[in-house]
Protein backbone atom coordinates (compact mmCIF):
# COMPACT_ATOMS: atom_id res chain seq x y z
CA UNK A 1 0.00 0.00 0.00
CA UNK A 2 1.42 3.75 -0.87
CA UNK A 3 1.00 5.90 2.21
CA UNK A 4 -0.28 9.38 1.44
CA UNK A 5 2.93 11.95 1.64
CA UNK A 6 1.96 13.75 4.54
CA UNK A 7 1.99 10.93 6.81
CA UNK A 8 4.62 10.96 8.99
CA UNK A 9 6.35 13.92 7.52
CA UNK A 10 7.98 16.64 9.07
CA UNK A 11 4.86 18.96 8.89
CA UNK A 12 3.08 16.06 11.34
CA UNK A 13 5.83 16.53 13.75
CA UNK A 14 5.48 19.81 13.58
CA UNK A 15 1.71 19.88 14.22
CA UNK A 16 2.33 17.24 16.69
CA UNK A 17 4.52 19.78 18.82
CA UNK A 18 2.04 22.64 18.19
CA UNK A 19 -0.80 20.35 19.65
CA UNK A 20 1.45 19.39 22.38
CA UNK A 21 1.80 23.35 23.39
CA UNK A 22 -2.12 23.68 23.16
CA UNK A 23 -2.61 20.37 25.31
CA UNK A 24 -0.31 21.51 28.12
CA UNK A 25 -2.01 24.98 28.68
CA UNK A 26 -5.73 24.29 28.21
CA UNK A 27 -5.86 20.97 30.41
CA UNK A 28 -4.22 23.01 33.79
CA UNK A 29 -7.71 23.52 35.04
CA UNK A 30 -8.49 19.65 35.19
CA UNK A 31 -4.84 20.17 38.19
CA UNK A 32 -5.28 22.68 39.40
CA UNK A 33 -8.27 22.17 40.85
CA UNK A 34 -6.89 18.91 42.99
CA UNK A 35 -4.09 21.47 44.50
CA UNK A 36 -6.39 24.07 45.71
CA UNK A 37 -8.86 21.66 47.15
CA UNK A 38 -7.76 22.06 50.18
CA UNK A 39 -7.44 25.79 50.37
CA UNK A 40 -11.09 25.73 49.31
CA UNK A 41 -12.56 23.26 51.75
CA UNK A 42 -10.36 25.31 54.45
CA UNK A 43 -12.48 28.72 53.30
CA UNK A 44 -15.74 27.02 53.23
CA UNK A 45 -15.71 24.86 56.20
CA UNK A 46 -17.15 21.41 54.15
CA UNK A 47 -16.25 18.37 54.46
CA UNK A 48 -13.98 15.99 51.89
CA UNK A 49 -16.78 14.99 49.99
CA UNK A 50 -18.41 18.08 49.28
CA UNK A 51 -15.10 19.64 48.51
CA UNK A 52 -14.47 16.77 45.79
CA UNK A 53 -17.72 18.03 43.99
CA UNK A 54 -16.16 20.42 41.91
CA UNK A 55 -13.64 18.04 40.61
CA UNK A 56 -16.16 15.50 39.90
CA UNK A 57 -18.00 18.14 38.00
CA UNK A 58 -14.68 18.86 35.93
CA UNK A 59 -14.22 15.29 35.29
CA UNK A 60 -17.90 15.01 34.08
CA UNK A 61 -17.63 18.33 32.13
CA UNK A 62 -14.12 17.13 30.36
CA UNK A 63 -16.09 13.48 29.65
CA UNK A 64 -19.05 14.86 27.73
CA UNK A 65 -16.61 17.37 26.30
CA UNK A 66 -14.12 14.83 24.76
CA UNK A 67 -17.44 13.13 22.90
CA UNK A 68 -18.56 16.73 21.93
CA UNK A 69 -15.91 18.78 21.37
CA UNK A 70 -15.14 14.74 19.12
CA UNK A 71 -17.73 15.32 16.95
CA UNK A 72 -17.41 19.10 16.38
CA UNK A 73 -13.71 18.62 15.56
CA UNK A 74 -15.13 15.55 12.93
CA UNK A 75 -17.37 18.17 11.39
CA UNK A 76 -16.08 21.31 11.67
CA UNK A 77 -12.10 20.84 12.29
CA UNK A 78 -9.84 21.30 15.15
CA UNK A 79 -9.20 25.13 14.84
CA UNK A 80 -12.42 26.22 15.97
CA UNK A 81 -12.75 23.80 18.17
CA UNK A 82 -9.87 24.92 19.99
CA UNK A 83 -10.76 28.30 19.89
CA UNK A 84 -14.45 27.97 21.18
CA UNK A 85 -12.78 25.79 24.35
CA UNK A 86 -10.23 28.22 25.12
CA UNK A 87 -12.95 30.89 25.91
CA UNK A 88 -15.40 28.33 27.54
CA UNK A 89 -12.42 27.67 30.18
CA UNK A 90 -11.37 31.41 30.59
CA UNK A 91 -14.96 31.87 31.30
CA UNK A 92 -15.10 28.87 33.71
CA UNK A 93 -11.81 30.20 35.60
CA UNK A 94 -13.32 33.98 35.97
CA UNK A 95 -16.85 32.18 37.12
CA UNK A 96 -15.11 29.92 39.83
CA UNK A 97 -13.06 33.73 40.86
CA UNK A 98 -16.28 35.22 42.14
CA UNK A 99 -18.23 32.12 43.39
CA UNK A 100 -19.05 32.03 47.04
CA UNK A 101 -20.56 28.30 47.41
CA UNK A 102 -18.93 24.99 46.47
CA UNK A 103 -22.13 24.73 44.06
CA UNK A 104 -20.89 27.90 42.40
CA UNK A 105 -17.41 26.66 41.89
CA UNK A 106 -19.03 23.33 40.87
CA UNK A 107 -20.57 25.01 37.91
CA UNK A 108 -17.53 26.92 36.71
CA UNK A 109 -15.63 23.86 37.17
CA UNK A 110 -17.89 22.34 34.57
CA UNK A 111 -17.41 24.56 31.96
CA UNK A 112 -13.54 24.51 32.79
CA UNK A 113 -13.96 20.40 32.09
CA UNK A 114 -16.21 21.13 28.89
CA UNK A 115 -13.30 23.68 27.33
CA UNK A 116 -10.36 21.41 28.64
CA UNK A 117 -11.61 18.17 27.40
CA UNK A 118 -10.57 19.39 23.63
CA UNK A 119 -7.13 19.15 24.69
CA UNK A 120 -7.35 15.53 24.87
CA UNK A 121 -9.38 12.74 23.37
CA UNK A 122 -9.88 15.19 19.88
CA UNK A 123 -6.40 16.11 20.03
CA UNK A 124 -5.63 12.68 19.90
CA UNK A 125 -7.76 11.96 17.47
CA UNK A 126 -6.60 14.65 15.51
CA UNK A 127 -2.54 13.91 15.41
CA UNK A 128 -3.59 10.55 14.22
CA UNK A 129 -4.76 10.87 11.41
CA UNK A 130 -1.30 12.62 10.25
CA UNK A 131 0.46 9.29 11.32
CA UNK A 132 0.35 5.60 10.44
CA UNK A 133 4.02 4.18 11.46
CA UNK A 134 4.55 6.32 14.20
CA UNK A 135 1.25 6.66 14.94
CA UNK A 136 1.35 4.70 18.94
CA UNK A 137 4.39 7.19 19.52
CA UNK A 138 2.93 10.46 18.01
CA UNK A 139 -0.73 10.25 19.67
CA UNK A 140 1.46 9.06 23.35
CA UNK A 141 2.99 12.15 23.02
CA UNK A 142 -0.29 14.25 22.24
CA UNK A 143 -1.77 12.36 25.51
CA UNK A 144 1.38 13.52 27.54
CA UNK A 145 0.23 17.47 27.28
CA UNK A 146 -2.08 16.72 29.68
CA UNK A 147 0.19 14.82 32.36
CA UNK A 148 2.76 17.54 31.53
CA UNK A 149 0.15 20.36 32.46
CA UNK A 150 -0.63 18.62 35.51
CA UNK A 151 3.14 18.64 36.56
CA UNK A 152 4.18 21.86 35.56
CA UNK A 153 0.87 24.02 36.66
CA UNK A 154 0.50 23.56 40.26
CA UNK A 155 4.02 23.19 40.78
CA UNK A 156 4.40 26.95 39.07
CA UNK A 157 1.79 28.27 40.91
CA UNK A 158 2.39 27.20 44.49
CA UNK A 159 3.97 30.55 45.47
CA UNK A 160 0.72 32.28 43.55
CA UNK A 161 -1.61 29.99 45.93
CA UNK A 162 0.41 30.13 49.21
CA UNK A 163 0.41 33.95 49.21
CA UNK A 164 -2.47 35.06 47.20
CA UNK A 165 -5.00 32.14 47.58
CA UNK A 166 -6.86 29.99 44.82
CA UNK A 167 -8.97 32.86 43.20
CA UNK A 168 -5.21 34.46 41.95
CA UNK A 169 -4.31 31.44 40.78
CA UNK A 170 -7.48 30.91 38.39
CA UNK A 171 -6.88 34.71 37.45
CA UNK A 172 -3.36 33.87 36.29
CA UNK A 173 -4.56 30.69 34.79
CA UNK A 174 -7.43 32.71 32.60
CA UNK A 175 -4.91 34.91 30.72
CA UNK A 176 -2.53 32.18 30.22
CA UNK A 177 -5.08 30.38 28.60
CA UNK A 178 -6.96 33.09 26.14
CA UNK A 179 -3.30 34.51 25.35
CA UNK A 180 -1.52 31.30 24.34
CA UNK A 181 -4.08 28.51 23.08
CA UNK A 182 -5.60 31.07 20.82
CA UNK A 183 -2.32 31.60 18.61
CA UNK A 184 -1.67 28.64 18.44
CA UNK A 185 -5.01 27.04 16.91
CA UNK A 186 -4.68 28.72 13.97
CA UNK A 187 -1.02 26.87 13.61
CA UNK A 188 -3.80 23.63 13.18
CA UNK A 189 -6.02 24.30 10.15
CA UNK A 190 -4.62 22.75 7.29
CA UNK A 191 -6.53 19.27 7.06
CA UNK A 192 -5.17 15.63 6.59
CA UNK A 193 -6.31 14.57 2.47
CA UNK A 194 -8.44 11.86 1.62
CA UNK A 195 -5.64 9.63 0.32
CA UNK A 196 -4.63 9.42 3.75
CA UNK A 197 -8.09 8.54 5.07
CA UNK A 198 -8.12 5.84 2.48
CA UNK A 199 -5.21 4.38 3.87
CA UNK A 200 -6.36 4.39 7.37
CA UNK A 201 -9.42 2.79 6.88
CA UNK A 202 -7.96 0.28 5.01
CA UNK A 203 -5.97 -0.89 8.02
CA UNK A 204 -9.20 -0.06 10.38
CA UNK A 205 -11.15 -2.64 8.70
CA UNK A 206 -9.14 -5.37 8.59
CA UNK A 207 -8.74 -5.66 12.55
CA UNK A 208 -11.88 -5.13 12.75
CA UNK A 209 -12.44 -8.17 10.71
CA UNK A 210 -10.53 -9.93 13.25
CA UNK A 211 -12.40 -8.86 16.29
CA UNK A 212 -15.28 -10.14 15.61
CA UNK A 213 -17.08 -7.16 16.68
CA UNK A 214 -18.94 -4.08 15.57
CA UNK A 215 -17.55 -0.26 16.10
CA UNK A 216 -20.31 0.19 18.64
CA UNK A 217 -20.00 -2.95 20.34
CA UNK A 218 -16.42 -2.61 20.38
CA UNK A 219 -17.07 0.91 21.56
CA UNK A 220 -19.24 0.18 24.64
CA UNK A 221 -16.83 -2.91 25.85
CA UNK A 222 -13.94 -0.79 25.78
CA UNK A 223 -15.85 2.12 27.48
CA UNK A 224 -16.90 0.08 30.45
CA UNK A 225 -13.12 -1.46 30.81
CA UNK A 226 -12.15 2.29 31.07
CA UNK A 227 -14.84 3.20 33.80
CA UNK A 228 -13.15 -0.21 35.63
CA UNK A 229 -9.31 1.23 35.24
CA UNK A 230 -10.04 5.10 35.77
CA UNK A 231 -12.06 4.32 39.24
CA UNK A 232 -8.71 2.59 40.27
CA UNK A 233 -6.93 5.65 38.66
CA UNK A 234 -8.37 7.85 40.61
CA UNK A 235 -7.63 7.25 43.96
CA UNK A 236 -4.25 8.20 44.13
CA UNK A 237 -4.13 10.76 41.60
CA UNK A 238 -6.83 12.87 42.93
CA UNK A 239 -6.47 12.48 46.85
CA UNK A 240 -2.68 12.19 47.18
CA UNK A 241 -2.47 16.08 48.13
CA UNK A 242 -5.33 15.45 50.66
CA UNK A 243 -3.84 11.97 51.60
CA UNK A 244 -0.62 13.48 52.64
CA UNK A 245 -1.99 16.75 54.45
CA UNK A 246 -4.19 14.06 56.41
CA UNK A 247 -0.78 12.34 57.29
CA UNK A 248 0.67 15.74 58.34
CA UNK A 249 3.31 16.08 55.06
CA UNK A 250 1.28 19.63 54.27
CA UNK A 251 0.05 20.38 50.44
CA UNK A 252 3.69 21.11 49.16
CA UNK A 253 4.62 17.75 49.90
CA UNK A 254 1.30 16.38 48.24
CA UNK A 255 2.07 18.73 44.90
CA UNK A 256 5.35 16.99 44.94
CA UNK A 257 4.53 13.82 44.73
CA UNK A 258 1.65 14.57 42.21
CA UNK A 259 4.18 16.08 40.10
CA UNK A 260 6.26 12.77 40.07
CA UNK A 261 3.47 10.93 39.47
CA UNK A 262 2.27 13.29 36.36
CA UNK A 263 6.32 12.83 35.53
CA UNK A 264 6.05 9.27 35.28
CA UNK A 265 3.33 8.86 33.37
CA UNK A 266 4.49 11.15 30.52
CA UNK A 267 7.81 8.40 30.23
CA UNK A 268 4.91 5.83 30.45
CA UNK A 269 2.85 7.00 27.91
CA UNK A 270 5.70 7.84 25.52
CA UNK A 271 7.22 3.85 26.36
CA UNK A 272 3.48 2.71 25.51
CA UNK A 273 3.07 4.63 22.47
CA UNK A 274 6.36 2.94 21.15
CA UNK A 275 5.05 -0.51 22.39
CA UNK A 276 1.81 0.09 21.25
CA UNK A 277 3.49 0.42 17.26
CA UNK A 278 5.02 -3.13 17.86
CA UNK A 279 2.74 -5.07 19.73
CA UNK A 280 -0.64 -3.13 19.26
CA UNK A 281 -3.05 -1.13 21.71
CA UNK A 282 -4.94 -3.87 23.39
CA UNK A 283 -1.17 -5.57 24.67
CA UNK A 284 -0.21 -2.46 25.75
CA UNK A 285 -3.28 -1.90 27.75
CA UNK A 286 -3.12 -5.05 29.80
CA UNK A 287 0.25 -4.64 30.58
CA UNK A 288 -0.71 -1.32 31.69
CA UNK A 289 -3.47 -2.10 33.88
CA UNK A 290 -1.52 -4.86 35.39
CA UNK A 291 0.90 -2.84 36.85
CA UNK A 292 -1.14 -0.23 37.97
CA UNK A 293 -2.79 -3.00 40.22
CA UNK A 294 0.51 -3.74 41.18
CA UNK A 295 1.50 -0.38 42.33
CA UNK A 296 -2.01 0.11 44.04
CA UNK A 297 -1.30 -2.81 46.22
CA UNK A 298 1.99 -1.11 46.87
CA UNK A 299 -0.04 1.62 48.32
CA UNK A 300 -1.79 -0.47 51.00
CA UNK A 301 1.01 -0.76 53.55
CA UNK A 302 3.31 2.91 52.64
CA UNK A 303 2.42 5.39 55.13
CA UNK A 304 6.18 6.90 55.26
CA UNK A 305 7.39 9.94 53.37
CA UNK A 306 9.75 8.06 51.74
CA UNK A 307 7.68 4.75 50.88
CA UNK A 308 4.94 7.14 49.54
CA UNK A 309 7.43 8.95 47.02
CA UNK A 310 8.79 6.04 45.62
CA UNK A 311 5.18 4.65 45.18
CA UNK A 312 4.07 7.51 43.69
CA UNK A 313 6.74 7.39 40.98
CA UNK A 314 6.26 3.67 40.43
CA UNK A 315 2.29 4.37 40.07
CA UNK A 316 3.25 6.92 37.55
CA UNK A 317 5.35 5.04 35.71
CA UNK A 318 2.90 2.18 35.61
CA UNK A 319 -0.51 3.87 34.84
CA UNK A 320 0.39 6.27 32.41
CA UNK A 321 -0.09 4.78 28.95
CA UNK A 322 -3.00 2.98 29.90
CA UNK A 323 -5.79 6.17 28.54
CA UNK A 324 -3.71 7.03 25.63
CA UNK A 325 -3.68 2.98 24.29
CA UNK A 326 -7.66 3.28 24.42
CA UNK A 327 -7.45 6.10 21.73
CA UNK A 328 -4.56 3.71 19.81
CA UNK A 329 -7.30 0.71 20.15
CA UNK A 330 -9.90 2.86 18.52
CA UNK A 331 -8.06 4.02 15.69
CA UNK A 332 -6.45 0.41 15.12
CA UNK A 333 -10.22 -1.19 15.14
CA UNK A 334 -12.84 1.53 14.24
CA UNK A 335 -13.29 3.76 10.77
CA UNK A 336 -10.79 7.02 10.40
CA UNK A 337 -13.37 9.30 9.55
CA UNK A 338 -15.62 8.43 12.62
CA UNK A 339 -11.86 8.88 15.16
CA UNK A 340 -12.98 12.23 16.53
CA UNK A 341 -16.55 10.94 18.24
CA UNK A 342 -15.06 7.18 18.98
CA UNK A 343 -12.13 8.08 20.24
CA UNK A 344 -14.40 11.17 22.54
CA UNK A 345 -16.76 8.56 23.56
CA UNK A 346 -14.09 5.72 24.81
CA UNK A 347 -11.87 9.03 26.54
CA UNK A 348 -15.32 10.06 28.08
CA UNK A 349 -15.79 6.64 29.42
CA UNK A 350 -12.65 6.32 31.41
CA UNK A 351 -12.61 10.17 32.00
CA UNK A 352 -16.52 9.10 34.32
CA UNK A 353 -14.50 6.47 35.92
CA UNK A 354 -11.73 9.45 37.00
CA UNK A 355 -15.06 11.23 38.06
CA UNK A 356 -16.81 8.89 39.74
CA UNK A 357 -13.56 7.37 41.56
CA UNK A 358 -12.75 10.64 43.13
CA UNK A 359 -16.18 11.31 44.47
CA UNK A 360 -16.25 7.33 45.99
CA UNK A 361 -12.92 7.27 47.37
CA UNK A 362 -13.75 10.66 49.21
CA UNK A 363 -17.23 9.05 50.27
CA UNK A 364 -15.49 5.63 51.13
CA UNK A 365 -12.85 8.19 53.15
CA UNK A 366 -15.67 10.27 55.12
CA UNK A 367 -17.30 7.01 56.06
CA UNK A 368 -14.24 4.49 57.08
CA UNK A 369 -11.96 7.18 58.46
CA UNK A 370 -9.07 6.42 56.07
CA UNK A 371 -8.01 5.78 52.26
CA UNK A 372 -7.13 2.19 52.55
CA UNK A 373 -10.73 0.79 51.80
CA UNK A 374 -10.35 3.40 48.89
CA UNK A 375 -7.30 1.51 47.53
CA UNK A 376 -9.11 -1.61 48.01
CA UNK A 377 -12.10 -0.59 45.87
CA UNK A 378 -9.63 0.49 43.27
CA UNK A 379 -7.69 -2.69 43.16
CA UNK A 380 -11.23 -4.52 42.54
CA UNK A 381 -12.39 -2.02 39.52
CA UNK A 382 -8.42 -2.68 38.46
CA UNK A 383 -9.14 -6.61 38.08
CA UNK A 384 -12.18 -6.04 36.38
CA UNK A 385 -10.73 -3.92 33.29
CA UNK A 386 -7.62 -6.91 33.13
CA UNK A 387 -10.24 -9.49 32.61
CA UNK A 388 -11.86 -7.47 29.67
CA UNK A 389 -8.75 -7.01 27.99
CA UNK A 390 -7.29 -10.50 28.76
CA UNK A 391 -10.99 -11.28 26.60
CA UNK A 392 -10.22 -9.33 24.17
CA UNK A 393 -6.82 -10.30 22.90
CA UNK A 394 -7.62 -14.08 22.96
CA UNK A 395 -10.95 -13.16 20.93
CA UNK A 396 -8.75 -11.63 18.35
CA UNK A 397 -5.98 -13.69 18.48
CA UNK A 398 -8.10 -16.63 17.83
CA UNK A 399 -10.33 -15.48 15.23
CA UNK A 400 -6.68 -14.97 13.59
CA UNK A 401 -5.69 -18.05 13.89
CA UNK A 402 -8.99 -19.47 12.45
CA UNK A 403 -9.06 -17.61 9.33
CA UNK A 404 -5.65 -18.40 8.42
CA UNK A 405 -6.16 -21.79 8.48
Amino acid sequence: MTLAPELDSRYAWLRMGITLAVAVVINAGMWLIISVMPAMQAELGVDRADASLPYTLTMIGFAVGNYAAGKAVDRFGVTVSIIGAAFLVALGFMVAIYSTSIAMISFAQLLVGLGSAVGFGPLIADISHWFMRRRGIAMAIVASGNYLSGAFWPLVLTGVLQDHGWRSVYMVMAVVTLGAVLPLAFGLRRRVSDGAHAAAEAVSAANAKSSGLSPTALACLLGVAGIGCCLAMSMPQVHIVAYCVDLGYGPAVGTQMLTMMLLGGVCSRLVSGALADRLGGVTTLLIGSILQCVALVLYLPSDALVSLYVVSTIFGLSQGGIVPSYAVIVREYMPAREAGARVGFVLMATILGMAIGGWVSAWIYDVSGSYHLAFINGIVWNGMNIAIMVWLLMRSRTRVVLQTA
